[in-house]
């Protein structure tokens, strides 16, 4: 018998913020100091990555189509003790609270747990679109069934204090209690992909999303009240969940197998149990992280590759050559190898037309059609899992398609249909490689995890005698490749990785042997880097599309092309968010145009500019006949504007810099930019990247322009590279200078939408969120760089200078990686490169490949 207070939050429908409530509650509830046990009802991995950073705890699964009706309280009552007693367990719930596997009666719905586990319900209802209704809508659920206790509601995205007070009285007059009112908040919103939510392990800030909704919900949420709600749980008759004791009849294998377990940010989901049962059984798991890990850990004699997104990540997957050549080579020489959904995709020969392992004889692909549900399967031959006729509960859920080659013989029938693959590729006489679609919860089938370790340990070790073919430990060219773990920091002494990468293809190697031929630096951009087959962290376009609203702006604007471009509006909002006059704004087509229109309208006796920074400026000057010098800033002072440089500048009548500045990224303070303003100089200022800045620290924009140009871009933030849209502001008279220079309707339509959807509020504040998460994202790419022989410098900029040595810009693009080459700035030499700022998992890969150059070369 335990005494477990809890809630289960759950709703009427998916989609009221079941997830948010939950994650706030538990959060707030463990800064109170209190140990809260989280769970979640449905087949579910995203919403539990939530979980875990708001209580420090694995949350649990007990679902009872997966593990058993009778299963479902003893899993819920191991999450809240171990690894220690829980104060509090707070499940959440799936989809609507009565809603469970279809034509069941709601079999495996939030109701059906809430009554196996005694558990007091917490009903979260959107009254957005209502205010009265909702009443009816939580009298339902609140009476319906005598075995359910709904013990409050919160109501959340109210839109007003006075909206919210008229659902409230609604509630409580049938008698519910309301615990909150909670309103609408877009920082409360966690972004979603083709699947859900995207997962926690991917989003830099998803450490602080927990606190700040638990900062919202102490705010607004009646914590005592629901903490009084909890204690009410009865008694539950349950005892703990024991993996030990779920393998019963079984003796501990002599050897501790290792078997290594994907993880990192392509491989998030997985079942805590799964490992649980596996060490009970007797295996020593290790992570492996396919992004980063460039070799299986010592004496692997087994691979679980679970859930995930390797289709968001394929390219970072696919470049980890000496990793994906050794994990072929250990499945075709009989490993045991367990590959679910994510897995599957990742040990094909493509995804996505990127190439993959290749254990699998399929290709697989993105479609558009969602397949769900959950499954009932009966294995169809003799495999490491089992012997043909084993029977598991599982679900499956994806949007990709997977073509195998004819013949394959299949792992599971589903309810009659024959699913995946099982595959005997070293002849040992069962199948050594089950991979499938079907995501099993091995607490609902403890004797697969049984299988599965008794199979690594007979599984005879790479390298023995007695080994029957293919894989020996080493990689492509017989190079050792089981040592050890190598991650991006790791000291010198560790283990080397393999021979040098593989080209990808003839086309690639002609691609980059034509990059390379660089006729004119002051005309080369990062664009020119790229290729189809390269991972790109040289472009600073921070996203793929334009954000939604922007992009049905720009999709409402074509129905008005056919006349002629007025940039009247345009000028008129940048203008209104900076504070300036109209005739201190010029829209512009891109900052090209910009320095252009400067090049032609001004006629300098000493121009300036000031490098390392875009060449565009310099080159348009040049362009015009104009003479140019250059004042180098020096890596040794971090290209800081020092009183040297100042003194350098001398006389010159135009002085050109950037700020943030590219590709150093270093910030210059705005009191240092000003110093340089004195009559009869102008001074121009690139503020292509200051919207990548929190809070636009250091702009010129924000005081006297007299003597100043500023130039804005607007294409990298947003996504509109194509469109080329951009402003200059300055003193009137500059501005109009430039402006009798300008052609007629030189930028067009597309263009001014930009610029006028841009300066609407809520478009600065996405652009300061976008901010702050990539300032995050700079930090993780900043301290992995930390490597010997690689300084940094640059403080706030979508991307970082890095002098990683000679020739490693060449061997990251026979890698698969391109950056922009640093001597195609003034001031750099080759030993430099640029390397834009990407997500995180993104920038493990590359630092996997920089570790790797680096390691090699003083090896």
């Amino acid at each position: 018998m335990v005494t477990l207070p809890g809630v289960l939050v759950a709703a009427p429908a998916s989609g009221h913020g079941k997830t948010t409530i939950a994650v706030g509650i538990m959060a707030a509830l463990s800064r109170r100091g209190l140990t809260v046990a989280p769970a979640k009802v449905g087949p579910d991995y995203i919403d539990p990555g939530y979980h875990a950073p708001a209580t420090g705890r694995p949350s649990r699964t007990p679902d009872p189509w997966l593990v058993g009706e009778g299963r479902v309280a003893p899993l819920l009552v191991r999450g809240a003790t171990h690894p220690t007693v829980a104060d509090i367990a707070v499940l959440e719930g799936v989809m609507g609270l009565m809603d469970g596997r279809l034509g069941t009666d709601g079999f495996a719905s939030s109701a059906h747990v809430a009554a196996l586990t005694r558990t007091p319900v917490v009903l979260v209802v959107d009254v957005s679109s209502t205010s009265r209704t909702v009443a009816a809508t939580v009298h339902g659920p609140a009476t319906i069934d005598p075995a359910l206790s709904v013990v409050g509601v919160v109501l959340n995205k109210a839109g007003t204090p006075r909206h919210g007070d008229e659902a409230r009285r609604a509630v409580e007059s049938v008698g519910v209690p309301v615990w909150g009112v909670l309103p609408r908040d877009a920082a409360m919103h966690v972004p979603s992909r083709h699947l859900g939510l995207v997962p926690a392990a991917e989003r830099a800030e998803a450490a602080a999303t927990p606190d700040h909704i638990a900062a919202v919900a102490e705010e607004h949420l009646d914590l005592d009240g629901l903490l009084a709600a909890a204690a009410s749980a009865p008694t539950l008759d349950a005892e703990p969940w024991d993996p030990t004791a779920a393998l019963t009849q079984r003796s501990t294998p002599t050897l501790a197998p290792v078997i290594a377990v994907a993880g990192g940010r392509a491989f998030t989901f997985r079942y805590p149990e799964t490992v649980e049962l596996l060490e009970a059984a007797g295996a020593r798991v290790v992570e492996l992280d396919p992004a980063r890990d460039v070799a299986l850990p010592d004496g692997t004699r087994g691979l679980y590759l679970g859930g995930g997104f390797p289709e968001v990540h394929a390219r970072t997957l696919a470049t980890n050559r000496p990793l994906v050549h050794q994990i072929k080579a250990a499945i075709e020489a009989g490993m045991p190898t367990i590959a679910e959904c994510a897995g599957m995709l990742y040990l094909a020969e493509t995804l996505d037309d990127h190439p993959m392992v290749g254990a699998l004889p399929a290709h697989t692909a993105m479609g558009r059609r969602l397949t769900l549900g959950y499954r009932e399967a009966t294995s169809l031959v003799d495999s490491v899992l089992g012997p043909a006729g084993t029977r598991v509960t599982g679900h499956e859920f994806h949007r990709t398609a997977t073509e195998p080659s004819a013949g394959m013989p299949a792992a599971w029938s589903l309810d009659g249909r024959e699913e995946g693959f099982a595959l005997d590729p070293a002849g040992t006489g069962r199948a050594t490689l089950v991979a499938s679609y079907l995501h099993t919860h091995w607490a609902g089938s403890p004797s697969v995890a049984a299988s599965f370790v008794d199979a690594a340990a007979s599984h005879v070790h790479p390298g023995s005698p007695d080994h029957p073919r293919g894989w020996d430990g080493r990689g492509p060219g017989g190079v050792a490749l089981g040592a050890s773990h190598v991650r991006p920091g790791m000291s010198e002494s560790s283990r080397d990785r393999s021979q040098p990468a593989q080209p990808l293809s003839r086309a690639t190697r002609t691609r980059s042997a034509s990059s390379a031929d660089v006729v004119d630096p002051l005309r080369h951009h990062g664009d020119l880097e790229v290729a189809a087959d390269l991972v790109d962290p040289a472009v600073n376009v921070r996203l793929t599309q334009p954000p939604a609203w922007l992009a049905a702006a720009l999709v409402d604007e074509l129905s008005s092309v056919a006349a002629y471009p007025d940039p009247t509006t345009a000028r008129d909002a940048p203008a209104a968010r900076h504070g300036l006059a109209r005739a201190q704004v010029l829209p512009t087509s891109g900052g090209a145009e910009a320095f252009t229109l400067l090049a032609r309208a001004l006629a300098p006796r000493d121009a300036v500019v000031v490098h390392p920074q875009f060449t565009e400026p310099e080159a348009a000057l040049r362009a015009a006949g104009h003479e140019v010098r250059r004042v180098l800033l020096r890596p040794e002072d971090g290209f800081a504007l020092t009183a040297g440089a100042l003194e350098q500048i001398g006389d010159a009548d135009l002085v050109v810099i950037g700020n943030p500045t590219n590709p150093t990224g270093v910030l210059h303070p705005a009191d240092a930019i000003r110093s340089l303003v004195r009559p009869g100089r102008v001074v121009l200022v690139d503020e292509a990247f200051i919207d990548a800045v929190p809070g636009e620290r250091e702009s010129l924009l924000t005081g006297d322009l007299d003597g100043l140009l500023v130039v804005r871009s607007l294409t990298k933030t947003r996504a509109v590279a194509g469109i080329r849209a951009g402003y200059l502001a300055g003193d009137p008279d500059t501005v109009a200078a430039l402006a009798a220079h300008q052609p007629h309707w030189s930028v067009g339509s597309l263009a001014l939408r930009v610029m006028i959807e841009t300066a609407t509020p809520h478009a600065p504040a996405e652009a300061e969120r976008a901010a702050e998460e990539l300032a995050s994202w700079r930090t993780h790419l900043v301290a992995g760089l930390h490597l010997p022989a690689i300084p940094t410098g640059g403080s706030d900029a979508p991307f970082v200078p890095a002098q990683v040595g000679d020739g490693v810009h060449t061997a990251l693009r026979e890698a698969g990686w391109a950056v922009r080459r640093g001597d195609t700035f003034p001031g750099l030499d080759p030993t430099w490169v640029r390397i834009a700022v990407r997500d995180p998992h993104t920038i493990d890969g590359l630092l996997r490949e920089l570790a790797h150059l680096l390691h090699r070369r003083t090896a």
